[in-house]
């Protein structure tokens, strides 16, 4: 399974989330966060899809997010 979507598509996933989860952005990086800690991307994402019910896509997208967002707090 590839996390690379493109950038198109990840926008367009990632705006989609809360109608489709019925949950916002950070309360899923929250899930992520609280998580397993998992050291590669795909096994978060399957995480995230299995124990949330998701689908692959979207766990994709969101653990790609997450990292975005991880990254910028730390520069």
């Amino acid at each position: 399974m590839s996390l690379n979507h493109s950038p198109e598509t990840h926008s367009k996933l990632i705006a989609r989330i809360p109608q489709v989860t019925g949950r916002d952005i950070p309360e899923w990086f929250t899930a992520i966060e609280n998580g397993p800690s998992f050291t590669r991307c795909e096994e978060r994402s399957s995480w995230l899809a299995e124990e949330h019910n998701l689908s692959h896509g979207y766990a994709a997208a969101l653990v790609r997010e997450h990292e975005r967002a991880r990254r910028a707090r730390h520069y």
